[in-house]
């Protein structure tokens, strides 16, 4: 198998986490409470449990503190401001401005793997983004300071967060690394639900059926997507394909909750999506063109010229 078709299968594994990631906003507005800290520890604790039965390793030396860092800034922490973010800004604008970590996932891996981000990923990251903000943003009045910092904050802890993963990831595997973050993340926000929320929310079945579905395959399976898409792709890369996030959101709104879009949201949509297919696929234009030439014989007028018989 090519190495372009190797990578093809990892782009495909690197769409299950930001699509399912979007589908978790329409999912929580129409069967969840309230309580969003209890949400995301409601989720990310048994999804990490779940993957430890599995690999059935605890941490061990620099696993403790490490797992722990991961956890806070990939879990606890980010979802504790993007808690703050939603309630002091509109969805359209913290959406917006987390959609920027395509392009902080991309400097944070130049900064800390010497992983230099392709002229191409960035211009496409930029465009995704010009289109996000064309499909989200409408008039507002209200923008608050503290949700702006709250909203980039999240955004700058997840993009370091993803990128010390990908570094560290490699000395214990994937599935361990993801369970620990979780579990670490999870118990963290515990206690942070409480002071904030009061008691955990009544439930009834819809609610139950929400969370097994945001736990299992928006948390579980979509993290470990994730993480072995850094593994395997460029940093860079996987960060656009994370554009598809908001686009999931807006269509499952369309789709299932009828909502319509107007000409400036479909113009924004096909901005994202140009600006991830784009470099994706100019980038395997390039790649084809150069094991080309490669394999290429030598052309003729380059090939040595025998030396003359001096006999």
């Amino acid at each position: 198998m090519s190495s372009m078709e190797t990578n093809w299968r990892w782009f495909v594994v690197a769409m299950i986490a930001p699509i399912a990631w979007g589908s978790t906003y329409f999912v929580t507005r129409e069967w969840l409470p309230d309580s969003p800290i209890w949400g995301a520890a409601i989720r990310a604790l048994p999804a990490g449990l779940l993957l430890l039965t599995l690999v059935r390793r605890l941490p061990r030396g620099s696993w403790w503190w490490k797992s722990a860092l991961l956890g806070t800034l990939n879990v606890g922490a980010f979802f504790v401001l993007v808690y703050a973010a939603a309630q002091l800004l509109p969805t359209s604008i913290a959406s917006t401005i987390m959609a920027t970590s395509s392009v902080a996932i991309a400097l944070a891996a130049w900064a800390i793997l010497r992983e230099r981000p392709g002229i191409l990923r960035l211009l496409g990251a930029l465009v995704g983004i010009g289109g996000v903000a064309l499909m989200l943003l409408g008039t507002t009045n209200s923008v608050d300071p503290r949700g702006v910092i709250a909203s980039i904050a999240a955004m700058a802890m997840s993009s370091i967060g993803f990128i010390l993963a990908k570094r560290w990831n490699g000395e214990v595997g994937i599935l361990p690394s993801t369970a620990w973050q979780l579990v670490f993340g999870g118990l963290a926000l515990i206690p942070v639900a409480a002071i904030i929320e009061g008691p955990p929310p009544a439930v009834d079945g819809a609610a139950l059926a929400a969370y097994g579905y945001l736990t299992l395959i928006a948390t579980a399976v979509a993290n470990v997507a994730w993480f072995a898409a850094l593994k395997h792709l460029p940093a860079g890369t996987v960060g656009l394909i994370g554009l598809l996030n908001p686009v999931t959101g807006v269509l499952l709104g369309v789709l299932v909750a009828g909502e319509i879009l107007e000409g400036r949201q479909l113009a924004g949509l096909a901005l994202v999506l140009l600006g991830i297919a784009a470099p994706l696929v100019l980038d395997g234009f390039v790649a084809r063109r150069r094991r080309a030439r490669d394999a290429s014989p030598v052309h003729p007028q380059t090939e040595a010229i025998p030396a003359p018989c001096t006999t």
